[in-house]
């Protein structure tokens, strides 16, 4: 936990709030509809009121008001008798709104967590963002919520009685947010964790009983798909109230009802997302776009367009632009890819919009129709001339070759890095070449559940959001899958499941032909192919049939294959009979290569091959 007094603006701030505290002034704050917004409106607003004021909790609708400050509501605030107002995950960028607050005698303290850009900040009491220039704070990943908390704990004093209060918050804000976990980060989700898993408050014990989530088993990926979005789901549909409700009520009648409310707005919510995607892809008409996707409609619904938005970025592995078309204006939600900077992007291209914030990875903008277009082809030209350095699609930690490393105990001891999230994520193993034993469909057919054999053992396998036909996939075939393992519990039986993250048909050709032509630094990956006694036999006996070669290509080798043998394990038979010279070949190669006579018995265990293989 660092000092909250290194934040520029930080002490400022306390003194003024601390004016306010001995006035009996009454302080509105000011939020985001999103649940970083939502949890940081809350923590204030409870420290707040804790310390005797009278607080007014203001989150905007989405739909109607839109991102950040308004006047119209900052005008609502001031007749209702407030005369600080201090914001929570938004404002840097409120320079008019400020400036219309001063006027009507209304004083701001800005805090926020978001890009400050390069322009003018808003002329507020103090403004406390770790981005701004000339700041010292050490993490300038903080989350809005962790901001709120670092204004609290100034204020109180004493930030490990703070956090002893709010870790739940924090935890939750930060994870839904996508920030870092890792220093600071990673310290108060875990902390918030432990919060969550023992004496949850009553609105998030109700959830997550609503939402048949154990306790005693909370992760930050319980947070990340199970809690954040259907809190998320009541900012998406304008009801982002009902989130800060359940979030602060004592009464666990009230937080079970409130629960039962955000589940059902959540299935609202997927019911939505899902017809807006179905019309984006539609708007693509099958083409495969090479810039960042810009897409508009006056039928989609603003809440949800950036949920369309980040599934189009991560089929089409580009920037995803959605723009929600009302009237003479059009707003929309932005998601990056591959480390593209959009928020440079955006401010690269601002002479076509009406106005713009948020940070590298997601943004949101103003636009009107008839600047869509030019917007559009701006966009592509700072794209391909900022193009993010091309990356893999899935990066994996460990190959696995040998079944026994998939076990109980090391899939929960995996748990020990938790908490999992941006920065940290979980590690991603994969297996190459492995037989698909079954495969169904579930979830009305919208997902894919897999049963694998790796040597001799059985892994259940599932992959959400795929099917078998779309990957091309088939029972029997050979597959390679990358996945993070978890332990499955069902009716009192406890086993790994591996969940999916891509799976592909397997490719031997490559493999194959680095092994023929003696690529070593190829065969970590053909480990899992390394044969035993009765395929060398096999391999060999084929070999000595009358007027047999090997085929001089490698698909000529590859067609020569025995049936039911991996080609990957039939073309180290070859290599190691070329290596101990039980075969020879004019040019030195498997290619072309003829049975050979040798003095005494070859020791394949002792070949440069073998002994590599049984190393990986």
């Amino acid at each position: 936990m660092y000092d909250p007094m290194l934040m520029t603006g930080m002490a400022v701030a306390v003194d003024r709030i601390k004016q306010a505290i001995a006035r009996g002034e009454t302080v509105a704050v000011y939020g985001d509809y999103d649940v970083d917004g939502i949890t940081s409106t809350c923590l204030l607003t409870d420290y707040l009121r804790s310390k005797g004021l009278r607080c007014l909790p203001y989150i905007p609708d989405r739909n109607e008001e839109g991102y950040g400050l308004n006047d119209g509501a900052v005008d609502a605030l001031r007749a209702r008798g407030a005369s600080l107002l201090i914001t929570v995950d938004c404002g840097i960028t409120a320079l008019s709104e400020v400036e219309h607050a001063a006027q009507i005698g209304l004083e701001v303290i800005i805090t926020d967590h978001h890009e400050c850009g390069h322009g003018q900040l808003p002329r507020a009491v103090a403004v406390i963002d770790c981005k701004q220039d000339g700041d010292t704070y050490p993490n300038k990943n903080l989350a809005g919520v962790g901001v709120a908390l670092k204004l609290a704990c100034a204020c109180e004093g004493d930030s490990d009685k703070v956090l002893e209060r709010y870790a739940d918050l924090v935890a939750v804000g930060t994870v839904a947010d996508v920030m870092p976990l890792v220093g600071e980060n990673r310290s108060l989700v875990r902390r918030g964790l432990k919060k969550l898993g023992s004496s949850p408050r009553p609105g998030i014990a109700a959830m997550m009983r609503e939402s048949s989530i154990d306790a005693s088993k909370l992760t930050a990926s319980t947070i990340g798909f199970s809690l954040a979005p259907r809190l998320n789901a009541a900012g998406r549909l304008g009801q982002a109230e009902t989130a800060a409700q359940l979030l602060m009520t004592t009464d666990p009648r009230a937080a079970t009802e409130l629960a039962v409310e955000l589940c059902e707005l959540n299935r609202q919510r997927q019911n939505i997302e899902t017809e807006i995607w179905h019309e984006a892809n539609a708007q693509l008409a099958g083409s495969i776009p090479d810039a960042p996707i810009v897409l508009a409609s006056d039928k989609w619904h603003q809440g949800v367009i950036g949920i369309a938005a980040s599934r189009l970025a991560e089929q089409y592995s580009l920037p995803a632009v959605m723009i929600c078309l009302n009237g003479d204006t059009g707003k929309g939600s932005c998601r990056s890819f591959g480390g593209f900077n959009l928020f440079e992007a955006l401010n690269a291209c601002s002479e076509y919009l009406l106005g713009f914030g948020g940070h590298a990875l997601a943004a949101g903008l103003n636009i009107r129709p008839d600047k869509l277009n030019d917007f559009r082809a701006a966009l592509a030209r700072y794209y391909r001339a900022n193009k993010p350095a091309a990356l893999p699609e899935v990066q994996c930690d460990l190959l696995i070759n040998d079944p026994t490393l998939l076990s109980i105990d090391n899939v929960r001891a995996l748990d020990r890095l938790e908490p999992y999230g941006n920065a940290n994520p979980r590690p991603m193993m994969c297996v190459c070449g492995v037989r698909l034993e079954a495969l169904s469909e579930v979830g009305s057919g919208r997902h894919l559940r897999m049963r694998i054999r790796l040597r001799s053992e059985s892994f259940e396998a599932i992959y959400f959001s795929h099917t078998a036909k779309e990957l091309g996939l088939r029972e029997g075939g050979l597959v390679d899958l990358v996945f993070t393992p978890q332990i499955n519990e069902f009716r009192g039986r406890i086993s790994v499941q591996l969940v999916v993250c891509a799976a592909r048909r397997h490719d031997c050709r490559d493999l194959c032909k680095g092994i023929l032509e003696n690529r070593r630094d190829m065969l970590w990956a053909a480990a899992e192919f390394c044969p035993g006694r009765a395929d060398f036999v096999r391999v060999w006996r084929m070999i000595q049939q009358q007027g047999f070669s090997i085929g001089d290509t490698a698909e000529a080798v590859l067609a020569q294959c025995p049936e039911g043998m991996e080609p990957e394990r039939f073309c180290i038979c070859l290599a190691v009979f070329l290596e101990t010279g039980l075969l020879s070949s004019p040019v030195g190669s498997v290619y072309g290569a003829r049975e050979a006579q040798i003095e005494g018995k070859a020791d394949l265990e002792s070949t440069e091959i073998i002994r590599l293989l049984r190393a990986c």
